[in-house]
């Protein structure tokens, strides 16, 4: 199910450019908490309001969010996965500087990024706090609106670290809240609540929305990234998805192209072509000019590919670009607009407008599952060779056409297993980071391209917006 846009009711504003102004907006009528939210239908309409502020804005406006659509700048063009088309990234500005490890805190697309997650906990927040408004049972939209706080602050506390802690409607009196940096571990302990709470009062009933799977699918991954890792509860959590019979492994091209019960999908994040349309298709093609092509798959990624990644993975996760030929740079071929072949003709179902493009986004998947699994019983080990791992491992390898049988699984087989099956999809930064590799793989990598990596590029900076508002109350990251 695609759910299209809302208008959100006018307690949850305008959105802004700082974090001062989304963080405490001013009703701009006389409808309030208090004579708005008094029943569950109402609560939807601002629950939907959150899933909204992650969808971000179909366009290219610097004034506004644009939510997961820019995701992949500060993730996947980090992880030596995706370049900008361009050799030389310094001619894509602020785009380029991810991928050379040269961000600075005056970066607008980190600060989008920033700006838009912390949109989306205030709108889960305003949710939660009207709970006590309503006298019918609101145990699900209580566990939804704490699913999707929950995964914003996963996204935020990876890229920033200390970050701020908001888990109310702010007002006026505590303003230094925004500003001040709460260890991570605080973070993780309201996170891990969030998603105990989510698992418990959810169902499998959505795919574009928070569900019982998604939510233990989440805390899975969360559990394998606290400092201490709980690896034999993520496992557990993995075993009950798997044994649930809900999910399964389909055709490897129809997990991004068939959205409609796509039984692969634990969460996506769902748009609709031109009604509720996304960019992030169209910049990863050249079918809106030379302007576009950001998030080019790296030499690096293509040859891990085209080694490790078998045929079926290779056909449907990248091509060479058709436009560029001379340059040859290579495409994501996971989301061509609405399935389009990429070309400079796109197809009409948009008005032969790429950027009103419709691809879900795809935050947590089957494959994905199937590799924690296999990272859990791991347990921090440097192979294993359990039955169970095995069995998780293989399924995904059969289905990209790998049948060797595997019968002993090492750190380094699993993160290259990682990276060829879930290419593109934002997750190889925080797999480096998580298993403790991305110091000397992102090393080597960015010695190979001259670029200038440093341990301390493995978190953003602070948005420098932010750092001025903060009048000396937050601190920047070390190296920035």
């Amino acid at each position: 199910m695609k759910f299209k846009k809302y208008i959100i009711v006018l307690l949850i504003g305008v959105l802004a450019t700082s974090c001062n102004d989304f963080l405490e907006p001013e009703p701009s009528s006389a409808i309030t908490s208090e004579n708005y939210y008094t029943t569950v239908a109402e609560l939807e309409t601002a629950l939907i309001g959150a899933y909204d502020a992650i969808q971000g804005a179909g366009n290219y406006a610097k004034d506004e969010n644009h939510g997961v659509q820019y995701e992949f700048y500060v993730t996947e063009m980090r992880s030596g996965n995706t370049s900008t088309k361009i050799a030389d990234p310094d001619d894509f500005a602020d785009s380029g500087q991810f991928e050379a490890f040269n961000v600075l805190p005056t970066n607008g697309l980190v600060l989008n990024y920033y700006a838009s997650f912390y949109e989306v906990i205030f709108r889960a927040n305003v949710v939660l706090e009207n709970l006590v408004n309503v006298d019918d049972d609101t145990t699900a939209i209580e566990a939804e609106a704490k699913f999707i706080r929950a995964y914003a602050y996963f996204n935020l506390v990876r890229l920033f670290g200390d970050i701020p802690l908001v888990d109310h409607v702010l007002s006026p009196e505590e303003k230094n809240v925004q500003f001040t940096r709460i260890d991570t571990e605080l973070v993780y302990d309201l996170i891990v609540s969030d998603l105990i709470t989510a698992t418990e009062g959810l169902d499998n009933t959505y795919r574009t929305r928070a569900s019982k799977g998604a939510a233990q699918g989440l805390l899975a991954k969360v559990y394998l990234t606290l400092d201490e890792p709980e690896y034999l509860q993520a496992q557990l959590l993995c075993e009950e998805i798997i044994n649930s019979g809900v999910y399964q492994l389909i055709d490897f091209n129809d997990v991004f192209y068939t959205e409609l019960d796509n039984q692969e999908v634990l969460f996506s994040i769902g748009f609709e072509s031109i009604n509720d349309s996304q960019t992030f298709s169209a910049q990863w093609m050249n079918g809106v000019g030379v302007s576009s092509g950001l998030n080019y798959a790296t030499y690096d990624l293509v040859d891990d590919l085209n080694e490790f990644g078998g045929d079926i993975r290779v056909q449907n996760s990248f091509r060479q670009d058709p436009v560029h030929l001379t340059s040859v740079r290579y495409q994501c071929a996971k989301y061509f607009p609405d399935g389009d072949n990429g070309g400079d003709t796109p197809t009409p179902d948009f008005d032969g407008n790429p950027e009103l493009a419709g691809n879900d986004w795809i935050v947590l998947r089957y494959a994905d599952i199937l590799l924690l699994h296999v990272e859990a019983i791991m347990a921090d080990g440097n192979e294993t060779s359990s039955a169970a791992a095995l069995a998780s491992f293989q399924q995904v390898r059969d289905r990209a056409g790998l049948t060797d049988v595997v019968t002993n699984i090492t750190l380094d087989d699993l993160l290259m297993e990682r990276r060829v099956e879930l290419a593109f999809e934002n997750h190889r930064l925080f797999d480096l980071i998580r298993l403790g590799k991305a110091q000397s793989v992102l090393s080597a990598y960015s010695n190979l391209y001259g670029f200038g990596f440093t341990s301390t590029d493995l978190l953003l900076p602070m948005p420098q917006n932010e750092v001025n508002l903060s009048d000396g109350l937050m601190s920047q990251n070390p190296g920035y």
